[in-house]
């Protein structure tokens, strides 16, 4: 605040920024309200009509410019209503908050009653309208009889209830429950017998919420009016108080200030404690429940699209400390901002349907991502696959406990009415002394004694015991003003213990958020021109030290507009101050880490309630009891003789002169423009503006659009907001798109051991739910035809009925799956299914999926089938069905932009996702498998009668039988998600049975992926290894391959050879060094896996038994310096020499020859000789080879291959079959494979079933 305050402070530090009337012009007459959507076959009397803002005080401040339209659009939503005396006139009060450019917000309250009308021009008026409306309401009807015509004036019209309304009027249902009747019986008019009524505002803007404090002051104000008695001084005095001369209380003080019909009451929270918020929440609580708020926070934390009632709303937004709502949000939706229903963001919008229309007459053209409020059933309708909060139950438990304490149920549905202004006595004497009077004022300043505070209570306790009695004609009971301050009291300390508890929730979630964050620039320049390339946050780190039940809802939530917002005030507090909300959450966790003394306790203790419920509310109490700070008293103005007369019942002219700005004529303004300058603590809200000034350079595009913008509806603007949603959408996307292959890309390094992991599966299956709510609000924008709760999906269906009425019986695809036409004898592999044949797949599948889920299915098969592009190509080809679907500024209409969308899209086809794979585990997939056999040899595959068993993440196939002479099969089975092994074998043992089988392709017929089974082996007797079975080790070669898919007939490419041709290439030019480092490479592997979390971990098999695995490189240690490999120039295996090596030790063991021997009789000898054995056992032909891989698999699973190793290289065998410089006879080597293999002893290591099918151990 600066030092040159004016005797009446400057506006940033005044209690008000502006005083406003809203009412009807009788100058300009009634104006229909064309966008509130009512039909004229409502009564007049029941229509909206134009209102204005009729005064407004002062004319505007510097920082906080006056908006006349959007004032009145928030003040009076429903414009102008109209009511007579048989109406209800209960006055009503709502609240609403405006954004400006800079930053800052203002706050308004609004207290609306209805005001008798005596303008004869608009009483004639609305007689006019009502009589023609009753001449054509009987001519349409005279046809049919009049209790048909009635009831069908009295029910609600589409358009009528497609209307959407801000504020709680419950007048407008009770006052037409008698529509049944005849038509004068309600909605008439007549000027001769009935009161013309109609609504007028008061609205005070505050710089913060002080909603108990604005109401009390409205309230009085609209009481002055009704008294029988004029107010001791002119309105005027009372308004420009608030306005001028009242001014802001300190940090942590309270401050008394006067109405019109007595003192007022306002507190501001101290330095460490939560931000000013004093809506009622224990309202909403009562009206829907523990259970629905918290689910209702859960939306907008994760930023759904919210719709609810605008005191909930306003009361939402407190709950969300430290972070704060960053797109569109207007607690009140009037009639000319409909539009932005169609908003393709997140958002927050307050509404209520019209003459209880039902929810499905609403139409919203966003319904995947929505949370819908019902206040009318005490429900919350939230998006499917909303995560759970953290430790939810725990967490309604603990707010349950709260809420029991101030006398409300948790469970909802109860409605709590607000105090009201007047009460009525009939029996009690009049109190009306000034003495108590007095007494009262010096109770709520905390001057009393305790004798004459003893004395107060009595008489407190006697007002209640006989009804309290009348003060004055308009005044309070002495009872009700106690009880009332009571209330006060008590819903202010419901709502401090209310937030504390989330608040203390979020400390414990992000208790150690600072650790995490990301500080990678050297200034504020270059971090900004980096902030899209770079990372601010370390999400993965921060995700694997959550508990496991949290990261669902952390993974999303860490994803939100709002965490970035937060991450990036902490890191742009490098050069700048922090942010208020961020510096007060920090200060708290710092508190709370100097206290708590035993760290380790706190972090294994799961959940621990708030310890601050009571020092909060007590800070509160002792603030609201006693007064620290009193403003300067109403006095009377400078107003010419006449003028601020009292009129009962209306509410008078106010004389402007005095109001546009503030008098220095009271001989206390000095004193307080002198206290508001010493006071340092006063700056802090122009320090804030001029601070917003600096930090307006990281507000980015993707952040929420001007809220002045928003609340113009002319014509221009509103086609300018939908400019600028189609440019958000557009930048969206390419955000997305960036950031999923950034995070993929930094996977798929991992997965060829480049890297460290940087992403977790969770976190994959986020940015992909974030893609699809993306695509949702693209087709839902500027949607004006739609099927169930799914854009895409109704686009979708439209499309498929569309091409359906073109196909011919011909044309229609065969299949029960709708999948292209297999030509198995040509070779050929099943072409990818088309968008249609995808849908009817989607269609098909058994898992009772909602639209919303149907269409997030559709998007994860096209992602994972890199046709997701492609796909959205085609369906937007059809510009008649867009025409019909779509309205001008939608999204879809704009050619450029949406060809600039799909081109994003395309991008993610250079990255694998197996996300339909994953997700859908329980569906049927047809798979096709076809063994490939080398060219020259292909023949050979009519002497055998092979089978397969395919494996994968979720199970395997079962063993199937190939039919005689053919190489391939077609099967449909439970998904098995990826595949990892095959088994191959065949049944014939006989010696012409024999092929060389170069590999085996299997197909996924739905998602495109082809995976190869690399061979390059005999299966057969008498030949290679003698082998009938074999297990083969699989990788993903395309996720789709058109362009692969006649490949699979001839010789495979080198680097597909089947492994152990791999290593027969190289033995001879690789040397012992060479064959140590592969050695150390598959462990560390093997130790990589397994310190990754567990979501993050790839294929184990893979590791131990394909190529670069354990099993190879053991393999090529053991070959090393074999003497047989150079005598007889053939093929040798090492599994020869392992059983040798056991004939040697029990053959040795029977004669005695090892008594001599280092290697005495023991667990190490015993345990090899009872493996070997087994495998050798084991009715499986598996082949050498294939027993070698049991070997070593079995021996790392059960932790013995580290004794088995010096045992084979002492035995006395080792010398005659190595060379001398072979690496089993190199002491030091065989000491440093075994110590490397120890080291996996600590992990528990489990093998596919296709493993060790067979083998008893």
């Amino acid at each position: 605040m600066s030092g040159s305050a004016a005797a009446t402070g400057s506006a940033s530090c005044r209690f008000a920024h502006y005083f406003v009337v809203c009412g009807v012009d009788t100058e300009t007459g009634l104006e229909p309200d064309d966008g509130a959507g009512e039909a004229f076959e409502q009564s007049p009397i029941r229509r909206s009509f134009k209102s204005k803002v009729l005064v407004h005080y002062p004319e505007s401040t510097d920082r906080n410019p006056f908006n006349k339209d959007a004032v009145n659009m928030l003040c009076m939503p429903r414009g102008l209503s109209f009511r007579t005396q048989a109406d209800r006139l209960d006055p009503q009060f709502h609240s609403f908050t405006m954004s400006f450019d800079d930053g800052t917000r203002s706050y308004g309250f609004v207290h609306t009653f209805y005001e008798e009308v005596t303008s004869a021009q608009i009483i004639t008026a609305m007689q006019t309208l009502y009589q023609m409306h009753h001449v054509e309401h009987h001519s349409g009807s005279s046809a049919s009889s009049p209790s048909s015509s009635s009831s069908s004036a009295s029910s609600p019209s589409t358009s009528s209830m497609d209307s959407l309304v801000s504020s709680l009027d419950e007048s407008d249902a009770e006052s037409l429950a008698g529509l049944s009747g005849c038509l004068g019986c309600a909605g008439s008019f007549d000027p001769a017998r009935d009161t013309l009524y109609v609504s007028k505002a008061l609205c005070l803007f505050t710089p913060l919420p002080f909603l108990q404090a604005a109401r009390q002051f409205l309230s009085q104000l609209h009481q002055a009016v009704t008294s029988h008695t004029p107010p001791p001084l002119p309105l005027e005095s009372y308004i420009h108080n608030i306005l001028y001369e009242v001014p802001l209380p300190p940090p942590g003080r309270s401050l008394r200030f006067h109405g019109v019909q007595g003192p007022i009451v306002c507190q501001r929270p101290g330095p460490g404690e939560l931000p000013l918020g004093e809506y009622p929440l224990g309202e909403a609580f009562s009206l829907l429940g523990v259970d629905n708020m918290v689910q209702l926070l859960t939306c907008a934390l994760l930023e759904t699209q919210v719709l609810l009632c605008s005191q909930v709303a306003e009361g939402v937004t407190t709950l969300l400390f430290p972070f704060q709502w960053q797109h569109i949000y207007l607690p009140i939706v009037s009639a000319p901002l409909n539009h932005l229903l169609d908003a393709p963001v997140p958002f927050m919008m307050g509404i209520q349907r019209r003459d209880g229309a039902q929810r499905s007459s609403l139409h919203l053209p966003h319904e995947a991502n929505l949370c819908f409020v019902d206040i009318d059933k005490h429900s919350v309708e939230a998006p499917e696959d909303l995560p759970l909060f953290p430790d939810q139950i725990e967490l309604i438990q603990e707010l349950s406990e709260v809420l029991l304490r101030f006398g409300l149920p948790p469970q909802g549905g109860t409605i709590i009415k607000p105090n009201t202004t007047t009460t009525t006595a009939t029996t009690s004497p009049r109190l009306s002394s000034l003495v108590l009077e007095d007494l009262m004022e010096d109770r709520r300043n905390g001057n009393l004694g305790g004798e004459e505070l003893a004395v107060l209570e009595r008489l407190q306790a006697l007002a209640r015991r006989c009804g309290g009695g009348k003060m004055s004609d308009e005044g309070k009971t002495l009872g009700h003003v106690f009880e009332e301050e009571e209330e006060e009291l008590k819903a202010a300390k419901l709502n401090i213990q209310l937030r504390e508890v989330f608040a203390g929730r979020f400390a414990a979630m992000f208790g150690r958020y600072e650790d995490f964050v990301i500080h990678s620039a050297v200034d504020l320049d270059s971090w900004l021109s980096n902030r899209e390339a770079s990372f601010s946050f370390d999400k993965g780190s921060f995700l694997s030290v959550q508990p496991a039940t949290h990261l669902h809802f952390l993974s999303r939530f860490l994803e939100t507009s709002m965490f970035s917002a937060f991450v990036d005030g902490k890191v742009i507090s490098r050069w700048a101050d922090r942010e208020p909300l961020q510096q007060l959450f920090d200060n708290r966790l710092e508190r709370e880490r100097l206290y708590d003394t035993d760290e380790e306790e706190s972090r294994n203790c799961r959940y621990r309630k708030c310890t601050s419920l009571f020092e909060s509310a007590q800070a509160i109490e002792r603030r609201l009891l006693k007064a620290d700070h009193t403003a300067i008293h109403p006095h009377l103005l400078d107003m010419r003789i006449g003028q601020g007369r009292h009129q009962q019942g209306y509410f008078p002219k106010l004389q402007a002169d005095v109001l546009a700005q503030g008098q220095n004529t009271n001989k206390w303004s000095s004193r307080v423009t002198a206290s508001r300058r010493s006071d340092p603590k006063r700056s802090t809200v122009t320090e804030h503006s001029v601070e917003n000034e600096q930090r307006q350079k990281h507000t980015f595009v993707r952040k929420n659009l001007r809220q002045s913008k928003l609340l113009d509806s002319s014509p221009q603007a509103v086609t300018q907001t939908h400019r600028e949603f189609v440019d958000g959408l557009l930048s969206e996307c390419r955000l997305k798109t960036k950031r999923m292959l950034m995070e993929r890309m930094g996977k798929e390094s991992v997965e060829l051991g480049q890297g460290e992991a940087n992403i977790t599966g969770l976190q994959e299956n986020t940015l992909i739910h974030g893609l699809c709510d993306l695509l949702e609000r693209t087709w839902g924008h500027g949607l004006q035809l739609k099927q169930g709760k799914s854009a895409l999906w109704s686009h979708l269906l439209h499309y498929q009925a569309a091409q359906g009425k073109m196909e011919t019986p011909a044309e229609s695809p065969g299949g029960s799956n709708g999948l292209d036409q297999r030509t198995p004898d040509d070779g050929t592999l099943v072409l990818r299914g088309t968008l249609i044949q995808d849908m009817r797949f989607i269609q098909t599948m058994s898992e009772g999926l909602s639209e919303v889920g149907q269409a997030r299915a559709w998007i994860h098969l096209a992602l994972e089938k890199k046709m997701l592009s492609q796909h959205l190509k085609e369906l937007l080809k059809n510009q008649e069905l867009l025409r019909q679907l779509y309205k001008p500024h939608a999204f879809l209409l704009c050619e450029e932009e949406r060809e600039q969308f799909l081109f994003h899209l395309l991008s993610l086809n250079t990255v694998d996702y197996l996300c339909f794979t994953r997700v859908f585990t329980s569906i049927s997939i047809p798979y096709r498998v076809v063994i490939i056999p080398m060219k020259k040899l292909s023949i050979a595959m009519a002497t055998v009668n092979p089978w397969v068993c395919v494996s994968g993440e979720l199970g395997d196939s079962g063993v199937r039988q190939l039919s005689k002479n053919t190489q391939e099969i077609y099967f449909q089975c439970k998904n098995l998600g990826r595949l990892s092994t095959l088994q191959l074998g065949q049944e014939n043992s006989g010696l012409l049975a024999k092929c060389l089988i170069d590999c085996v392709i299997v197909y996924n017929e739905i998602t495109g992926h082809t995976y190869k089974f690399p061979c390059g082996r005999w299966l057969g007797k008498g030949v290679g290894d003698g082998s009938l079975e074999r297990v083969l080790i699989g990788q993903l070669v395309s996720p789709g391959g058109e362009e692969d898919a006649g490949r699979w007939s001839g010789t495979p490419p080198p680097e597909l050879a089947s492994p152990s041709q791999s290593v027969r290439t190289v033995l001879g030019s690789l040397g012992g060094r060479t064959i140590q480092e592969d050695m150390r490479e598959a462990a560390n592997n093997l130790v990589k896996h397994f310190h990754k979390p567990e979501q993050e971990r790839g294929n184990l098999t893979v590791l131990l038994c394909g190529e670069g695995g354990l099993v190879l490189s053991l393999e090529k240690f053991l070959l090393h310096g074999f003497k047989c490999n150079r005598l007889f120039q053939r093929n040798v295996f090492v599994w020869d020499f392992v059983e040798k090596a056991v004939v040697s030790v029990e053959t040795a063991d029977q004669m005695g020859d090892l008594q001599g021997s280092v290697l005495t009789k023991g667990p190490p000898c015993d345990s090899l000789c009872h493996y070997v054995n087994a495998i050798n056992a084991s009715p499986r032909s598996i082949g050498k080879e294939g027993k070698f891989q049991l070997f070593v698999c079995l021996g790392i699973r059960d932790r013995l291959l580290s004794q088995w190793l010096p045992l084979l290289a002492e035995l006395p065998l080792t010398t005659r079959t190595y060379e001398e410089g072979a690496l089993l006879r190199d002491r030091a080597a065989v000491h440093s494979l075994s110590r490397i293999i120890r080291t996996l002893d600590e992990f528990t290591i489990t093998l596919e079933t296709a493993l060790v099918k067979g083998v008893d151990l």
